[in-house]
């Protein structure tokens, strides 16, 4: 059984990768806050550059911490890039822009893999009891 919680934390430590990579060549292309963003919306995408490495560091060393802080990294990744798109649409409705945006259907495939497999990483996370 904790077989399986080992694979999907390094499922979850992978997509991390991904996203850091991702985040990281943002950060080349436009720096740490674009001022053509909203400040609060560049922090937050900034600071996933950090965020996102730590959360799959921490899915090694720490698997309880790695899986909450995923939790809590794709949940409000989420929400807030759906808030985004609905505050600055580019296309006709809210729909069609998450329909329209590749990164929007990843996040959102991971967030619900992540709510599906959370719950068996965490109990596989547990540490075993030490021996008297």
């Amino acid at each position: 059984m904790q077989r399986r919680g080992s694979w999907i934390r390094i499922a979850y430590a992978l997509c991390l990768a991904g996203a850091t990579v991702n985040h990281g060549r943002a950060v080349l292309a436009h720096g740490w806050l674009p001022e053509w963003l909203p400040a609060a919306t560049a922090l937050y995408w900034s600071s996933l550059t950090f965020l996102d490495p730590l959360a799959a560091v921490l899915l090694i060393l720490r698997p309880r911490a790695g899986i909450a802080l995923t939790v809590a990294i794709i949940v409000s990744d989420v929400a807030h890039n759906l808030w985004f798109v609905a505050a600055h649409p580019l296309h006709g409705s809210l729909v069609e822009a998450v329909a329209s945006s590749a990164f929007t259907m990843s996040q959102i495939a991971f967030l619900v893999f992540v709510a599906a497999t959370a719950p068996v990483a965490w109990k596989d996370a547990r540490q075993p009891a030490p021996h008297d």
